[in-house]
């Protein structure tokens, strides 16, 4: 009977000690990762082949003076040079629920205009953050880019700027948007 008691309690502890079942994300079709595929942007809302429209500007320099002074030591994390096309989305509510594109613009707006994060969407399926580069104008609310996100939700756009990443999170630090 202790043997048995024994070899009860042990395979409890071997069942117990398994690692948590990971949650998986399965491919769509055409190998995209993307969230509820089936929530597409409008029919004039642009496409990976012909974008609605470019936000950020090119720039020789990957970061700016402002964010540059900003940097520890003055030296900001690295970055290079992007440009990359995909849907403008509310970062919140697509990682929280899948929702993008056309039957989401009411909401994903009024998301993005209270200050939650903003979101590129690639084809396939890889995610972005977006954010003002300019340091310190970033900092002060001196910058546009935020209404310009809002104004194409739902949008694919060609978006140019400085990337940088950070254990699997991924920005997109755009330049341009400092209110004159």
């Amino acid at each position: 009977m202790r043997r048995f008691a024994l070899a009860v309690f042990c395979s409890v502890l071997m069942v117990a000690a398994q690692p948590p079942e990971k949650k998986t994300t399965t491919k769509k079709s055409g190998g995209s990762t993307v969230l509820h595929p089936e929530m597409t942007v409008a029919a004039d809302a642009g496409s990976a082949d012909k974008p609605m429209g470019t936000l950020g500007d090119k720039s020789s320099e990957t970061w700016t003076a402002t964010t540059i002074g900003a940097g520890v030591d003055k030296k900001p994390e690295p970055g290079k040079a992007v440009t990359e096309t995909g849907e403008i989305i509310d970062l919140s509510c697509y990682l929280q629920l899948g929702k993008h594109g056309e039957k989401h613009v009411s909401c994903g707006k009024k998301c993005i205009q209270n200050n939650q994060p903003i979101g590129l969407l690639t084809k396939d399926g890889t995610v972005y953050m977006l954010m003002e580069e300019e340091h310190d104008p970033r900092r002060d609310g001196q910058t546009t880019f935020r209404q310009a996100a809002a104004d194409h939700l739902g949008h694919i756009m060609e978006v140019t700027g400085t990337e940088a990443s950070h254990a699997g999170l991924k920005g997109i630090y755009v330049q341009g948007f400092v209110k004159k």
